[in-house]
Order: C-alpha cells, then sequence, then structure tokens
C-alpha cells in the first residue's frame, strides 16, 4: 500500500466560485493554525483506502498509531511504500517496525511525490473541500469522510492514480 499524511486547516486555499453580478463573495474563516487536523491515508493495489486522523500535525507517535490502526484491519504481512520523511526514518518508527516484521517497509526516492498514487488520492479530497467554511474539527473530519467515502465508489478514478503515478496496471486488485 502507498501511505502519505497530510494535514487540512480552517484556513485551506480557496479558488475561483460564482456569485451574483457585483457581489465579491466572502469566506469568513475560523481558526489560526496550519493544521487543525492531520490524516495519515493509504491506498492498496487492490482500491481499499485506509485513513487515521489526527488532532494537530503529525508526529512519530501517531505515525506508530496510525501503523497500529492499519494492523488492526490488514491480517497478515504487508508492503508499505512511503516517501522520506523524518518521522518515517525516526528512532522509535523503526524500533515499532522491528517489533513488528509483517509489515515491511520501501521508500520513495527523496523529493517525488508525485511517484505516490496516494498523493493524488488526497489531493482530489483535498481540492473538493476548497471553499468550504469549517466550524469545527468533526466538520473537517466529516468532510474528508465523505471525500475518501465517494472515492471508495470510483475505481476508476483510484485506477487513474495508480496510472498517473506512472504505475502500469490496467486493473484495480
Amino acid at each position: 500500500m502507498f501511505e502519505d499524511e497530510f494535514g487540512v486547516s480552517y484556513v485551506e486555499a480557496v479558488s475561483f466560485t460564482w456569485a451574483p453580478v457585483g457581489e465579491t463573495p466572502i469566506l469568513k474563516r475560523h481558526g489560526r493554525y496550519r493544521r487543525e487536523t492531520s490524516t495519515m491515508a493509504s491506498l492498496t493495489l487492490s482500491g481499499k483506502i485506509y485513513k487515521r486522523h489526527f488532532d494537530g500535525s503529525i508526529n512519530s507517535e501517531k505515525i506508530i498509531e496510525g501503523l497500529k490502526h492499519l494492523r488492526c484491519h490488514i491480517k497478515g504481512p504487508f508492503i508499505i511504500i512511503w516517501d522520506q520523511s523524518r518521522t518515517h526514518k525516526s528512532l522509535i518508527v523503526k524500533a515499532y517496525l522491528e517489533k513488528h516484521p509483517e509489515i515491511h517497509v520501501a521508500y520513495l526516492p527523496a523529493y517525488a511525490p508525485e511517484l505516490n498514487p496516494e498523493e493524488y488520492c488526497h489531493g482530489n479530497v483535498k481540492r473538493r473541500m476548497k471553499n468550504a467554511v469549517f466550524h469545527s474539527k468533526a466538520e473537517i473530519r466529516k468532510s474528508l469522510d465523505y471525500g475518501f467515502a465517494r472515492l471508495r465508489k470510483r475505481p476508476d478514478i483510484l485506477l487513474g492514480f495508480f496510472q498517473h503515478a506512472g504505475l502500469e496496471i490496467n486493473q484495480l486488485l
């Protein structure tokens, strides 16, 4: 499975929108932190999406919590493919992985997010959240959950993420 983390805040980027002639649309945003909620998401070759939300930014302890979440849902050994972030290579994550030989790890080349199909997956979810005004972390998480649920029903889109990352697969397993 391909894994990545991303953050969402109350002040996400805005995009063009429609409004009545002569009325500029105004979005009133709440909060001031860069990352109100972070999500660790994984995309498998079979098209399954696993996710775990966290408050604030991702750190090594949250990575381990996310790995425990994956172990609860995936029976047997699995390979996780992720970038070379410091949290993935931290001593406590390495220690956790040594205790769990059923989790095999492969690293993507440095600074190559375009090779990770999960980047396109969460990018699709976040793109649909532009111009949304959230009043709570619960609303942010609900919107994220809805976005991933929508993608789970669209294997054609998920297949496109793999193809866009340069993986030559013609169907999900």
